[in-house]
């Protein structure tokens, strides 16, 4: 191809995605996904849900998959939101198949016409993860998304820009979205029957039981990387002692 011609649709992939994003913004759309709005519309898309139970989790997916591939920090909502409107278990596939859709377009779209961008932008960052990706690319990519220690938006990133494949870069991501997929989800429907329960919205909500434990499970999540490296640390110990 053409390098002018490269360069233009470079140029003009860009520009689709910055104005998609400013869109988003613009409209309020990211705004509208902040806990605020979920409680003040929580019954009207609920409605919108029940009047559309074959198209709604399709159209939810695809939503995702949006916000994931133009990187709109909203990943956190979206997952709350999608328990409250179609509970745990549909909401958890949901996630993550529309989480993973989102991240496999940014990979297509990293390595493709915004490699030459991202890399000049981000080169810092993603040197960060280079060893341990050119090392063990699945095992660690899986190990970022089961222990989220970096942002999002740079494990997505930066497995395409330093050349992972494709299958495993797929395979790493959807197993990893699971576990805290669904522990979002959990506390999205949680949310979803206390409000639902006429509960007006209160700290105490945070103590009702099928809140709780999702909220429990998540810290947990939270703490395993700080978990796994003591451990590591510990057993680097024993070794070298034993040695």
């Amino acid at each position: 191809m053409d390098g002018r011609l490269k360069n233009g649709l470079r140029i003009a992939g860009l520009a689709v995605i910055f104005g998609l994003c400013a869109l988003a913004w613009k409209t309020g759309a990211v705004q509208a996904l902040y806990w605020p709005s979920l409680v003040a519309h929580r019954a009207e898309w609920a409605a919108d849900v029940a009047a559309h139970p074959v198209a709604a989790p399709f159209a939810f997916m695809a939503i995702y998959a949006l916000a994931v591939a133009l990187s709109l920090p909203v990943g956190l909502w979206l997952s709350l939101l999608c328990g409250l409107l179609f509970g745990t278990w549909t909401g958890g596939v949901i996630t993550v198949i529309g989480a993973s859709l989102g991240a496999i377009a940014l990979f297509v779209l990293a390595r493709g016409l915004l490699a030459p961008f991202l890399q000049a932008r981000f080169a810092r960052q993603i040197a960060r993860l280079r060893p341990g990706l050119e090392r063990d690319g699945f095992a660690y990519l899986l190990a970022l998304r089961l222990m989220p220690v970096f942002p999002f938006w740079l494990v997505n990133l930066a497995p395409a820009l330093l050349g992972m494949r494709l299958g495993p870069y797929s395979a790493a991501t959807v197993l990893g979205m699971i576990p805290t997929s669904f522990v979002l989800n959990a506390v999205g429907a949680g949310l979803g029957a206390t409000l639902a329960a006429g509960v007006q919205p209160n700290a105490g909500m945070l103590l009702q039981p099928q809140i709780l434990l999702p909220l429990l499970a998540l810290a947990l999540l939270a703490v395993t990387p700080a978990l796994w490296r003591q451990w590591r640390l510990r057993n680097g110990a024993r070794v070298t002692g034993g040695g």
